[in-house]
């Protein structure tokens, strides 16, 4: 038998896909820094505008559980490098149009298509397949990009600055393509049998003959079908978690925090600066997600929202321009709080169901944001347009994360499911 290295290529799997968010996700999450530049030079209502995010994340989750169901018989590899393609060219794109309906198809519909191709409907499961043990750290160092995004959003951002929000979005496209074609091609790798491996914490010794190896991969494999998970109550819960965590709660303030500083008088660099903030708190709150190994799945969401909670406080309390600490202290909560949530989900959502068809289960999961977004950034600017203020907008987020900490705790990942309440057909 061959012992297996001090050094996990795994680790090399997780740098590649955090580098991946970094770049995809920087596409919605730069939503907020294009919002106002539009805004300005089209004269369109805020809650109209802001219906291009709501349609992107809405097809992001009609995507996201087909192309988790694609990763579980196709080259995940090669939906990686096709979501690439269509997510750059679609971004570029967004330059030339003129006309609200323009938005709506390229960013509301076809980024979504490939971001669902490259996000986390293929990183997820591809962090499950390489580490049985320390999985909520693996997913939080991933995860890690999509904290990151808010700080590369700098980048376009400076572009803007110099040469408008069209060249910005140009940027943005040739950005990504020149970086991650090579980067996905070379090194990424969606499952260790690839390498000659296995996931990292299931067995400390690599058999030497094949057939021992294929023994040892058929270990790895539990009951779970997506029909088989779709009869549980545990899944739907999580759909139910996700969609008022992100998809309502998190997209409303995200899509129009950024035009709420300006309107308090900030500047849009300043503006920028709080999204920096706001995603390096992401990046520590998904580094801390790996406490959720030890101190249970539950009790780290519910922690999570607690810090979001108190960020939206801090964020109610913003008047005007004079004290800023107010805006600090929103960012780094709420940063930290969505850091934490972000990886622990998947995390107890693979606790529950990880086998060879968890593709497709992660990706009904993140079809929740998808139900939540389609409402969250609309029903944002809608709240403004009637009464000329985000205050009941912000109230209705801090409802929305009540309602996923405590549909999360009933998912009761810690406890698992038991064989016997498997359905008959699905059990081995």
């Amino acid at each position: 038998m061959t012992i297996r290295g001090s050094f996990f290529y795994g680790w090399v799997v997780v740098g590649v896909t955090c580098v991946v968010m970094i770049l995809v996700y920087g596409v919605r999450h730069s939503f907020s820094v294009f919002f106002p530049p539009i805004l300005d030079e089209f004269g369109w209502g805020r809650g109209e505008t802001a219906v291009m995010l709501s349609l992107h994340l809405f097809f992001y989750g009609v995507a996201a559980p087909v192309v988790g169901t694609m990763t579980d018989w196709w080259h995940p590899r090669r939906i990686l490098l096709i979501g690439v393609v269509i997510l750059s060219s679609a971004v570029a794109m967004c330059s030339l149009a003129t006309s609200l309906w323009h938005f709506y198809l390229i960013f509301g519909l076809f980024t979504p298509i490939g971001l669902a191709c490259c996000g986390s409907p293929v990183i997820n499961p591809t962090i499950a397949n390489w580490f049985s043990k320390n999985r909520g750290l693996a997913l939080g160092v991933a995860q890690m990009g999509g904290g990151l995004s808010f700080v590369y959003i700098i980048y376009p951002e400076f572009v803007m600055s110099i040469a408008g929000w069209r060249t910005a979005y140009v940027a943005m496209g040739v950005t990504m393509l020149i970086i991650l074609m090579p980067l996905v091609y070379f090194f990424y790798r969606y499952h260790p049998r690839e390498k000659g491996l296995l996931a990292y914490g299931l067995k400390e010794l690599m058999p030497e003959r094949s057939e021992d190896l294929a023994g040892a991969v058929r270990a790895e494999k539990l009951e779970w079908t997506l029909s088989a998970a779709m009869r549980t109550p545990q899944l739907w819960l999580m759909v139910v978690s996700q969609t008022f965590f992100w998809g309502t709660g998190c997209y409303l303030i995200l899509a129009h925090v950024g035009k709420f500083t300006q309107d308090a008088g900030y500047s849009s660099l300043f503006s920028a600066s709080m999204f920096a903030l706001y995603g390096v708190s992401m990046v520590l709150g998904q580094l801390s997600a790996a406490i959720s190994d030890w101190i249970g799945r539950e009790v780290t969401v519910v922690i999570a929202v607690g810090l979001c909670i108190v960020g939206l406080v801090a964020l109610l309390s913003v008047i005007d321009n004079t004290e800023p600490w107010r805006l600090y202290v929103y960012a780094i909560c709420f940063g930290s709080g969505a850091g934490l949530q972000a990886p622990t989900i998947f995390a107890g959502a693979a606790d529950l169901f990880y086998g060879k068809h968890f593709g497709s289960i992660n990706g009904v999961v993140l079809a929740g944001m998808g139900i939540g977004g389609a409402f969250g950034p609309w029903v944002g600017g809608y709240l403004y347009d009637l009464s000329g203020t985000y205050q009941d907008a912000f109230i209705l987020s801090a409802a929305t994360f009540i309602i996923s900490a405590v549909t999360f705790v009933f998912s009761a990942p810690r406890k698992g499911i038991t064989r016997h309440s498997l359905p008959s057909d699905h059990r081995t």
